[in-house]
C-alpha cells in the first residue's frame, strides 16, 4: 500500500494515518531487507514530500510544521528500530547455526577422488607381464618419425603417414607416436636379443572423439624375439593374457590380415562369456611375426632369430570387459565412473 499524506497545511491527521499503515507493514516484515524497503518508502512517500511543502509555507507556520515532522520521524524512528534489532538478532542466529561445528563428532572421512580404471587395468597387464617373466618397456611419446614408421617396414608412401593419421611436430620428422611399437624398435636397439617386452603407453591419432574413438588413447603391444618361436608361441601367449583380461573360459583365434610389420599377420579376436548380449567372439587387436625387415632395421638376423608381436587398445579392453557403451565415460574425468569399480582412494 502505498504511503501519502496530504499536508497541504501540515495536516497532523494525515502523518499519523500514514504512520499506522507503515507501522503495521513494519510489524509483518519477514527479514531486514523487507524492513529497510519499509524505511526507504516512507521517506520517500511521506518525509520528502512533507519537507517540501514546509518550504512553500508563510514563515510563522514553518516552525509548527517542522515540529510536527520531526515528530512524526521520531515515531517512525521508536518502532522501527526495535523491529530491526529483533530481525537482525533472528538472522545472526540463523547465520551462526548454519556455521556451528559439533566438535564431538566422529570425523568422516571423504574421499577425495578414484583411481581411474584405465590406470588399474595397466596395472593389471604389467603384473600378468611380469608373472611370465617379460619386462614392461617405455618410450618417448614424441618421437622420430624412423623409430614410428621407417623401421616398423612403412612405405614412403603408406596411408598411415599422411596428416589425416598422425600429428606431425614442427619440429622435422617428429610426430607424436600413432602407437607404442617404436618402444619395441629401442627396445631391440639398446637391449639386443633374446627380448621379451610388453610396451603399455598412451597414444595419438588424429580421430574425431566419439562414442568408440579418441584422439589419444592407450595401448599394450607385447613382443618377443629369440631362436625358433613360432605361432604357437603367439597363440599360447595371447590366449594365457585373455584368459587375465576377461576370465579362465576365454579363447582367442586368429584371422588372415595384413600389418607391415609382421608376417604372417593375424587379427586377434576373443571369446568370453560376459561379452554383452551374451558369450561370443569379438574383434579385439592384431598379431603377427615379426617382418624379417624389422629385424634387419634393428640389426638382427631374421635367419637366426625370430619372434612375435601383438597390441590391443586399453580402452578397447575395458569397454569389453565391462561393457561400456561410450568412450566419452572414459575420457571426461567424472569420479562417479572411476567410483563404480571400486577403485576409491
Amino acid at each position: 500500500m502505498k504511503l501519502c499524506a496530504i499536508l497541504v497545511i501540515m495536516d497532523v491527521n494525515a502523518i499519523n494515518k500514514a504512520l499506522d499503515i507503515v507501522r503495521e507493514q513494519i510489524v509483518s516484515a519477514a527479514d531486514l531487507h523487507e524492513l529497510d524497503a519499509l524505511k526507504k518508502q516512507f521517506m520517500n512517500d511521506v518525509v520528502a514530500p512533507a519537507s517540501k511543502q514546509i518550504g512553500t509555507l508563510a514563515p510563522e507556520m514553518r516552525s509548527s510544521a517542522g515540529k510536527v515532522l520531526s515528530e512524526a520521524k521520531q515515531q517512525f524512528e521508536e518502532f522501527f528500530t526495535p523491529v530491526k534489532e529483533k530481525l537482525a538478532q533472528v538472522e545472526q542466529s540463523i547465520a551462526l547455526e548454519s556455521e556451528r561445528v559439533d566438535v564431538t563428532a566422529v570425523e568422516q572421512i571423504v574421499p577425495l577422488g578414484a583411481r581411474h580404471p584405465l590406470s588399474v587395468l595397466q596395472e593389471d597387464i604389467a603384473e600378468f607381464f611380469r608373472s611370465i617373466s617379460w619386462r614392461i618397456a617405455q618410450g618417448p611419446e614424441v618421437d622420430a618419425e624412423w623409430y614410428n614408421f621407417d623401421a616398423l617396414n612403412f612405405g614412403v608412401d603408406h596411408p598411415a603417414r599422411q596428416m589425416q593419421d598422425t600429428f606431425y611436430l614442427e619440429k622435422a620428422n617428429q610426430v607424436l607416436r600413432t602407437h607404442t611399437s617404436p618402444v619395441q624398435v629401442r627396445s631391440m636397439l639398446e637391449n639386443g636379443v633374446p627380448l621379451y617386452i610388453a610396451c603399455p603407453g598412451k597414444v595419438y591419432r588424429t580421430d574425431e572423439l566419439d562414442a568408440t574413438h579418441t584422439p589419444v588413447f592407450h595401448q599394450c603391444e607385447g613382443l618377443a624375439i629369440d631362436k625358433d618361436l613360432s605361432m604357437a608361441n603367439l597363440k599360447g601367449t595371447i590366449d594365457a593374457f585373455a584368459k587375465k583380461m576377461f576370465g579362465s573360459s576365454a579363447k582367442t583365434r586368429l584371422r588372415p590380415s595384413y600389418f607391415p610389420f609382421t608376417e604372417p599377420s593375424a587379427e586377434m579376436d576373443v571369446w568370453y562369456e560376459n561379452k554383452k548380449g551374451g558369450a561370443g567372439w569379438i574383434e579385439w587387436g592384431g598379431c603377427g611375426m615379426v617382418n624379417p625387415n624389422v629385424l634387419k632395421s634393428c640389426g638382427i638376423d631374421p635367419e637366426v632369430y625370430s619372434g612375435f608381436a601383438f597390441g590391443m587398445g586399453l580402452e578397447r579392453t575395458l569397454m569389453l570387459r565391462h561393457n561400456i557403451q561410450d568412450m566419452h565415460d572414459i575420457v571426461e574425468g567424472d569420479v562417479r565412473f572411476s567410483r563404480q569399480f571400486g577403485f576409491e582412494s
